[in-house]
């Protein structure tokens, strides 16, 4: 029977319910509550959120950085595990800014779906929220975004922004990086946020499902699922910290394009980072990918970071210190190249 074209109709009858983005705002409050700083003036629940940038800074510079997830989404749609990929959403633009020399401020999601399931949507921003609070970061606002048509049955996408404050003489821009300097490689956790179209491709060709045990002894008790939605890591607070006894010089967050294009966006011209793929394990996961997929060597330094997820350019002499004081903090790290004079005609990194 047709709809009676002289009934009353409600926002929630087009597929909108209000009620469940309210309800939504109420759980992310305590959330939120969690991650304020001392600039951050007002929050959650306004249509704007007030943060002021205090007085540590004699002249200080924001630094902006946005992202997305990517297709590690779709992994969360089949996998039905959504209190990850908020990290990931964190760490893919406070990892962005850290590159800077910038200490993060506050952040803001949005989150936009077909129909809003609130269960969903909390799990998300739980992990926004775990996200913000491990890299020092405020969350303080953003927009959920109920659009029915728009999505498929399930699925949602994703965005954020970060804010981050730096002195300006304390830039981190490369511009003093020169031959002979150390590349020191952080370790990654996994692919992080990058590849995972490939990743799918891989996957679907091996004839693994998601919930079946990662194949060998390297992940004991993990499956595939598992293993592929680790979220990416953050450096913040080390790298911070570092700053405080070192002088590094240049920074890469390595993501898509992966160690052969990151570096050289810190590189000034006429410098090469010559970098021994020899000089760190790579992860069990990447090796399997590559075999799997028979993904050429050259590739995989392009789509994925090979089990190094960001980058450090110190002097010679700091080396040691850079060393010691992120195996302190608990990251993984070691040097992986040197950087070299270029000539016109060379690429601007090497994988040896």
């Amino acid at each position: 029977m047709s709809e009676s074209l002289n009934s009353p109709l409600s926002y929630r009858d087009a597929g909108v319910d209000i009620d469940a983005g309210d309800a939504l705002v109420e759980r992310i409050k305590p959330l939120a509550k969690r991650t304020l700083r001392p600039e951050v003036i007002s929050g959650i629940g306004g249509f704007a959120a007030l943060v002021e940038i205090g007085k540590r800074f004699s002249e200080p510079v924001l630094v902006s950085g946005t992202d997305g997830v990517g297709t590690k989404l779709k992994l969360a749609f089949e996998l039905n595990r959504h209190d990850s990929v908020g990290i990931d959403l964190v760490a893919m633009s406070v990892n962005d800014i850290l590159v800077q020399g910038a200490e993060p401020l506050f952040f803001l999601d949005y989150f936009a779906c077909g129909h809003l399931d609130v269960d969903i949507a909390s799990s998300v921003i739980s992990g926004i929220a775990k996200g913000c609070e491990e890299s020092g970061c405020a969350l303080i606002g953003g927009e959920t975004a109920e659009m029915p048509g728009m999505y498929p049955q399930g699925e949602y996408d994703l965005a954020g922004f970060a804010v981050g404050i730096a002195e300006k003489s304390k830039l981190v821009n490369g511009q003093s990086i020169v031959a002979g300097d150390v590349v020191i490689g952080l370790a990654s956790s996994g692919p992080h946020s990058n590849g995972y179209s490939l990743i799918r491709k891989i996957v679907e060709r091996s004839g693994l499902g998601w919930h079946e045990l990662f194949p060998g002894e390297h992940y004991p008790g993990m499956t595939l699922g598992d293993v592929l939605m680790r979220p990416t890591a953050l450096y913040v607070k080390p790298i911070l910290s570092l700053m405080k006894s070192v002088t590094v010089k240049g920074m890469a967050h390595i993501t898509g394009g992966g160690l052969v294009d990151n570096i050289p966006r810190v590189l000034t011209d006429g410098l090469q980072a010559e970098i021994d793929s020899s000089s760190w394990q790579r992860p069990a996961v990447f090796n399997w990918l590559q075999q799997v997929g028979q993904v050429k060597e050259d590739e995989m330094h392009r789509v994925f970071n090979c089990g190094i997820g960001f980058v450090v350019i110190v002097s010679p002499q700091d080396k040691q210190s850079t060393l010691d004081q992120l195996a302190n903090q608990g990251v993984k790290a070691s040097p992986i190249g040197i950087i070299k004079e270029r000539h016109q005609d060379q690429p601007a990194t090497v994988v040896i």
